[in-house]
């Protein structure tokens, strides 16, 4: 019978992680905010046998966790990061799959207390690879819904982008200010609070010189 690690790929997170005694049990917890306490963490941690934790005072959404950093660095092979909880690692599932992911290639073994989830196990390898499974289904059904979104605003004649830095009647009122020669390119892009590129780039004849805006407003009829 083949086993889940002989016909796993060798980054799926299904492959197996290898077991040795030898390997340390390091944990890792974190709170939201300075004012929470991680007591109760580190003694969960503490109690799950591992030799040392390092520990966050900061939010899930922040990249820059100081502590996890130094935790990952830290793990050598046949070691297990140890959490209290998935929320405590990733600031989403997606960043929560990347990190295990890479555990795993490492040949880190990687144990969630509250969910009980073990990747040195089988069943654990498979909860996992149903996690992934599935962030990958949503990350396709947005993108799916995303282009239909566009393809059906397109239809519709709206505007698909970032909006315009200058309007219409801007860019018109700029043709009008630049046709009169004692209005500098300076003044006018600073009475329209844009800059002097900005100008430019939305009246590109203007880089041909301003004769030929004013030689345009000569030729246009007065107003009736």
């Amino acid at each position: 019978m083949t086993t889940t690690a002989e016909w796993a790929d060798a980054d799926s997170p299904l492959a197996a992680v290898p077991t040795n005694s030898s390997g340390a049990r390091i944990g890792y917890a974190r709170v939201s905010k300075k004012g929470q306490l991680l007591d109760r963490q580190i003694a969960a941690l503490n109690a799950a046998d591992c030799v040392r934790v390092f520990a966050d005072k900061k939010s899930g959404k922040t990249a820059e966790r100081e502590e996890l950093g130094k935790c990952l660095d830290y793990l050598r092979p046949a070691d297990t990061l140890v959490v209290p909880s998935l929320d405590r690692l990733g600031r989403s599932i997606q960043d929560l799959i990347s990190i295990v992911s890479d555990l795993r290639r490492r040949g880190i073994g990687f144990q969630s207390l509250h969910e009980a989830l073990d990747t040195t196990t089988p069943g654990g390898r498979l909860v996992f690879h149903v996690f992934a499974a599935l962030a990958e289904f949503i990350r396709e059904l947005i993108v799916q819904g995303t282009h239909e979104g566009l393809a059906a605003a397109r239809a519709r004649g709206e505007r698909i982008g970032r909006p315009p830095v200058m309007t219409e009647e801007q860019i018109r009122h700029a043709r009008e200010l630049l046709a009169q020669p004692d209005n500098t390119i300076t003044s006018i892009a600073r009475l329209l609070g844009i800059s002097r590129t900005t100008l430019y780039k939305h009246v590109p004849e203007l880089a041909a010189g301003r004769d030929s805006l004013v030689a345009g407003s000569l030729a246009l009829p007065g107003p009736r």
